[in-house]
């Protein structure tokens, strides 16, 4: 299990514990946390699970692969750096402490 710090647009901090082997994207939308819609549920079909990930994290995750960089593209204010789909990201005990900062709006 991970403790993984939901940062809304406003500062709201909503720290959860999500379960290994849930992604990001299931954490956030199975404790209610406002502004990650996952409209299409976890296909990497969309970009409404975006976030922005905090810096001291970003290296630390798995590069994004192709799909993912595509989906990017769709996304409210894109960082190539610092912007995942939270649906790409497998909850581990390596994701203890992660921070993700959510965009102003999802589209």
């Amino acid at each position: 299990m991970a403790k993984i710090t939901y940062i809304e647009h406003n500062g709201t901090k909503h720290e959860i514990e999500v379960a290994n082997g849930l992604t990001v994207m299931e954490g956030a939308r199975d404790n209610n946390i406002p502004g990650i819609e996952a409209d299409c549920g976890g296909a990497c079909a969309c970009s409404t699970c975006h976030v922005y990930i905090d810096d001291t994290w970003v290296d630390k995750l798995p590069a994004k692969d192709a799909m993912e960089e595509d989906m990017l593209d769709f996304a409210w204010e894109p960082d190539a750096t610092k912007s995942r789909l939270t649906c790409q990201l497998k909850v581990s005990d390596d994701l203890n402490g992660l921070i993700v900062n959510l965009p102003e709006k999802q589209i």
